[in-house]
């Protein structure tokens, strides 16, 4: 089993790792020229982001040629995965292939414009995470099926979504609203945690014109010096599982 997985603050990998397999990060698998993947069962996690998938991973579902068997599809979301498992349908359809299994994990949301972390922190037993994925992973492991064609109201309802929600999908300047306090040391965690190669440290931090709006850079730097004007907090989110290499291990 292969899995292809794209991580800012830990959940996406926290979920490969459970599922288990040869793990693979997106965005070191979007450096190559060409994407190929062929194994028994491939399986795809991303975050959700305004009921949809980061823009990375449409990139690479785009790029990749993919055989296998069984394929499926896991969203992590925090408060709402919205029409996230039709998109990923829809996604996957795209590219000529038949998606086999979609489902959803609640976890921490780490969109911290709208949500407040440590609100989410503290009521995270609520979410059972490690409940959702067991049963996650029993449906894999006996080929579960349980995707359905998407209807013409549904392919209306995903444009509707796009056009509202997606549009905060598509802002490439994003991170240059970013604010970076005086409490940073200028160690470069930033950049090496950015999925997008957007982020450059020299005498400051430069933000570029390709930002992902993960959030990996905010969440994972270690002094909280980058902020937002709107956020909800200055709490930060990892998953408790993974640990800060293993973020800029895949994405660096």
């Amino acid at each position: 089993m292969t899995i292809c997985y794209f991580t800012a603050t830990g959940n996406s990998l926290y979920v490969a790792k459970k599922i288990g397999g040869n793990i693979l990060s997106i965005p070191n698998l979007m450096k190559k020229n060409e994407i190929v993947i062929e194994d028994d069962k491939v399986g795809i996690i991303a975050p959700v982001y305004a009921g949809d998938m980061p823009h990375m991973v449409h990139e690479f579902l785009s790029k990749a040629k993919i055989k296998t068997k069984y394929l499926f599809f896991i969203c992590t979301y925090g408060m709402s995965y919205s029409v996230a498992k039709l998109n990923a349908i829809y996604a996957i359809n795209e590219m000529g292939l038949q998606l086999n299994y979609v489902n959803v994990v609640k976890m921490v949301d780490n969109y911290i414009p709208g949500f407040d972390i440590k609100n989410q922190l503290e009521n995270i037993e609520k979410k059972d995470t490690e409940g959702q994925l067991e049963k996650i992973c029993g449906d894999i492991n006996n080929n579960v099926n349980n995707v359905s064609k998407i209807n013409f109201l549904q392919k209306i309802l995903l444009s509707i979504v796009k056009n509202t929600m997606g549009k905060a999908l598509i802002d490439k300047n994003a991170a240059k609203k970013y604010i970076i306090d005086a409490a940073c040391i200028l160690c470069g965690t930033c950049a090496k945690v950015c999925p997008a190669n957007n982020i450059k440290v020299t005498d400051k931090v430069i933000f570029g014109s390709n930002c992902e709006v993960c959030y990996s850079c905010i969440h994972n730097c270690p002094k909280k010096a980058i902020h937002l004007k709107n956020e909800k907090s200055d709490v930060r989110f990892r998953n408790e599982h993974v640990k800060l290499n293993e973020i800029i291990e895949a994405n660096n």
